[in-house]
């Protein structure tokens, strides 16, 4: 897999990542989701570097201009519900693209720390060929990617793979390393080390889905 860790280098996206896990700011689920959608934009922007592009001829009202714009057929494919406003601002950059969503949450059987990921909605159009672009706010434990990955196989065989997160963990990084193909790239804005017994990340930001649209039953 090939990381890309953008908080390794100093830059405004610094200010974004810090609202997002300051408590103190959390209580406007407004503007958490407003600096979600900004930390989309910009790791679209990163991310758009590594597209393939193709010269255009582009008339102006003084004269014609070549100029070199992408060719890759996008599909982003978002986890409900969490991952909407990152969905979004990737959505901003790339507007051309189709679209996919999925449903996936965990699920404690008795209360416990162990848990399973249960997928239950899933909509994607034909990935064969495509470049699928994989967006999840919260990279905890991988075990939600792993299952999503699962449900879009049969969809097709996508020609390059892309994983958007806004935090991940360690752990979380490793698995999703062994589970998906070794070109994967993975755009990250922030890595922690640890995750609690039920698989949150510390310190993280809490519930990123309870965070933007309220807390659920």
């Amino acid at each position: 897999m090939i990381l890309h860790h953008l908080e390794e280098k100093d830059s405004l996206l610094n200010r974004f990542i810090a609202e997002i896990r300051d408590k103190r700011v959390q209580g406007d689920p407004m503007r958490f989701r407003r600096n979600i959608e900004r930390i989309g934009e910009v790791l679209a922007y990163e991310l758009s570097k590594t597209l393939e592009y193709s010269g255009k001829e582009v008339e102006t009202p003084f004269g014609s201009k070549r100029i070199k714009v992408p060719e890759d057929q996008l599909v982003l494919c978002s986890v409900l519900r969490a991952g909407l406003p990152l969905h979004q601002g990737l959505l901003n950059y790339f507007d051309r693209a189709e679209n996919a969503f999925i449903s996936a949450y965990r699920h404690h059987p008795g209360g416990g720390d162990s848990f399973e990921v249960v997928v239950k909605y899933f909509a994607a159009p034909d990935l064969h060929g495509k470049t699928l672009i994989l967006t999840d706010p919260m990279l905890a434990t991988g075990k939600t990617l792993e299952n999503v990955y699962t449900a879009l196989l049969g969809h097709g065989n996508p020609k390059k793979i892309h994983i958007v997160s806004v935090i991940g963990s360690v752990p979380g990084i490793s698995h999703v390393k062994d589970i998906f193909p070794e070109n994967t790239h993975l755009w990250i804005a922030a890595i922690d080390e640890e995750l609690t017994s039920k698989g949150y990340i510390i310190p993280g930001l809490g519930d990123a889905g309870d965070l933007a649209f309220g807390t659920k039953l």
